[in-house]
């Protein structure tokens, strides 16, 4: 397993890469290399994306911390956070010179935080400037740029909102939206409130895709069975995944043949397990005892087992702090025999 721990000699782009049929969300504290490297393991062929990172971190941070990845988790994306122009035109040529498969702006974030920024949802309400920003960007790199945003932000609940929003930003060239079909409450509600209260209006995607045919509408939010994705597949161009993809990673192990056409076997529980041991063990040792931990990885994985017998058992292996300390990879295959799988 390679770590990309500088960019590309060759910086000319590649084909833009098609096929976001399925995706996992940017989950910030989650989707970090390790978990999507883990991901990975489960499926070859569903789109990960990173954390959102902002422009200030790249413009004036350290780059390599932020954008170093994996070889093994293309197709990756980097979601950027950020609303000047030159800071992301910046940032996202640096994300195409590290290797990253598609550059994606946050307009969909409702956190205060983020709002301080003046980026995520709030930038929503100035479609102008979103399409300012991805001028910026495409002129930059010639990967593909996409948008991930709400449906409305307050109040704004008529779906004539998030369609002049698209309309705006497409003027601009972006031709993939990245629908998360709620509102954003942009004061008090905390993000994982925004998560949950206010409504789902999945139709709204749906009319985007009827409106604007020739676009890629990707549906995101509430989503969490093959049988809701086969559904909204029906409507639209791809699901993206948010949490139950991180609680329940192994509701993914069928994607890859579901919905890619592959002919690759499923890989077992015990397979992704025995698979991220040399990961975690070149990880340690590359770290050279600097301050990266065992459950720095092992904490994404958690949810291998969830909605099994055993479940708990295993959960609590991998969080044993005593044996974390210790730094042992084969704490993996320790968990598993505790599990009825193992048996």
């Amino acid at each position: 397993m390679t770590t990309i721990s500088a960019p590309t000699s060759d910086t000319s782009a590649t084909a833009p890469v098609r096929g976001r049929r399925l995706s996992v969300a940017p989950m910030m504290d989650w989707t970090d290399r390790h978990c999507r490297v883990f991901h990975r393991q489960i499926t070859r062929h569903t789109w990960l994306y990173t954390e959102m990172v902002t422009t200030g971190a790249l413009v004036y941070g350290d780059v390599e911390r932020h954008l170093r990845f994996n070889e093994e988790e293309h197709p990756v994306a980097l979601q950027l956070g950020g609303s000047d122009p030159a800071d992301l035109a910046t940032s996202a040529k640096l994300g195409q010179q590290w290797g990253y498969d598609e550059i994606n702006l946050n307009c969909g974030c409702p956190s205060e935080r983020v709002q301080k920024g003046a980026f995520g949802a709030c930038l929503m309400a100035e479609p102008q400037l979103v399409a300012d920003c991805v001028k910026a960007m495409r002129d930059a790199v010639t990967i593909d740029v996409t948008v991930k945003h709400r449906i409305g932000i307050d109040q704004s609940e008529s779906y004539d909102f998030v369609r002049d929003f698209v309309g705006t930003v497409a003027d601009a060239g972006c031709t993939t939206f990245i629908v998360h079909a709620r509102n954003a409450i942009l004061k008090g509600l905390s993000p994982k409130e925004n998560r949950e209260i206010p409504p789902l209006k999945y139709d709204f995607a749906y009319r985007l895709k009827r409106d604007f045919p020739d676009f890629e509408i990707i549906i995101n939010g509430g989503i969490k069975t093959e049988a809701e994705i086969d559904l909204h597949l029906q409507h639209v161009d791809g699901v993206m995944l948010g949490r139950e993809a991180y609680h329940n990673p192994y509701l993914m192990a069928g994607f890859d043949q579901r919905y890619y056409g592959a002919e690759t076997p499923i890989q077992s529980r015990e397979d992704v397990l025995r698979a991220m041991i040399p990961y975690i063990s070149a990880q340690l040792a590359k770290d050279g005892g600097k301050g990266l931990k065992l459950n720095t990885i092992t904490r994404h994985m958690l949810g291998l087992m969830q909605g099994l017998p055993g479940a708990r058992q295993f959960r609590q292996t991998l969080s044993d702090a005593r044996q974390l300390a210790a730094g042992d990879p084969q704490l993996l295959l320790r968990a598993l025999q505790r599990h009825p799988l193992a048996a």
